[in-house]
């Protein structure tokens, strides 16, 4: 257990982060998981834009530091790539 007053101040402020971070990171997983049944059942208007919705959530949570930058840009990258698929 922290000890000190600002150890203490610290832990609080992690705690507050973490429920902020768990936040973001839920709204990104239900954007994708979107993207995903759409192109699971072949649905190309709807995965398109699904995907217009995602892709901005996904740089917002790169930007706060959820997600690494390049892990967000690969997951808009295959997600891109599998609506693509679809329409040809």
């Amino acid at each position: 257990m922290a000890n000190t007053t600002s150890a203490k101040k610290a832990t609080r402020k992690m705690a507050r982060r973490t429920a902020v971070n768990k936040s973001r990171r839920t709204r990104v997983r239900g954007y994708v998981r979107k993207v995903e049944e759409a192109i699971a059942a072949g649905d190309l208007d709807q995965a398109k834009a699904a995907l217009a919705v995602a892709e901005p959530e996904l740089a917002r949570a790169a930007s706060k530091g959820v997600l690494h930058r390049n892990t967000a840009s690969r997951k808009v990258s295959r997600l891109a790539q599998r609506v693509k698929a679809i329409s040809a």
